[in-house]
């Protein structure tokens, strides 16, 4: 198995990372937005503060297009898009032009999904490809820890969500699971004790609170 540098496994994390959280929100976007044609104004402050992100929208209306499609809004979806392409577009040797070609079907579909007004079936479409991007990624990346890596990004960002948008409690083991499941099997540096208190938090007695703040304060600190 050939090395890999620092900056190229930084890579490979934030790749799996950004793609899943653009995954994930969009998923959590259609949720809300099936709340937004039966509730006042103003349902998504609540999604905003879950995510700690800040509550620059003036409507439903224009949280749905900034909060989608804003280039200028460093928390849109279609930014950390972008955001994925640009660690992808670096790794097209360990990733192959196959995998690196859903990354930027997934990047047009967005961008083109803010020039249209019913956006939603183009949403859907970048879902898929992203699906299809993850599927890829198992056949073409042909070094293991390449794979590890990349999918230790994408379980940190899905416990992370998890934990911020107060999933249930077997969802969060069952993340946290894959997650060390997939860690152990590369060669990255990782706080061993985060990683217990983690899951001291995580696997406590039933009807126990999950402290939050301290989850994703461990997470945080997990590699860095």
């Amino acid at each position: 198995m050939g090395i890999i540098s620092i900056e190229k496994v930084d890579h490979l994390y934030w790749l799996g990372r950004y793609t899943e959280r653009v995954y994930t929100t969009i998923r959590i976007f259609f949720h809300i937005y099936d709340k937004m044609i039966e509730q006042p104004e103003g349902i998504y402050a609540k999604y905003c503060e879950r995510l700690n992100i800040p509550n620059i929208y003036t409507s439903n209306k224009q949280f749905v297009r900034s909060y989608l499609f804003g280039e200028e809004n460093p928390d849109s979806v279609v930014s950390n898009m972008k955001r994925a392409y640009d660690n992808a577009v670096v790794l097209r040797d360990e990733l192959s032009s196959n995998v690196l070609s859903y990354v930027q079907l997934a990047l047009n579909t967005l961008e083109s999904c803010g020039k249209t007004t019913a956006p939603l079936l183009e949403l859907q479409q970048a879902v898929d490809y992203l699906l299809a991007f993850w599927g890829c990624a198992d056949d073409y990346v042909e070094q293991e820890d390449c794979r590890n890596i990349l999918k230790c990004g994408k379980y940190v960002e899905r416990l992370d969500l998890c934990i911020r948008l107060d999933y249930h409690r077997k969802d969060l083991e069952k993340e946290y699971q894959k997650l060390i499941n997939r860690l152990k099997k590369t060669s990255l540096c990782y706080n061993e004790e985060n990683l217990n208190r983690l899951r001291e938090i995580i696997f406590q007695e039933d009807g126990e609170k999950i402290h939050d703040q301290e989850a994703l304060c461990c997470l945080g600190g997990l590699l860095s």
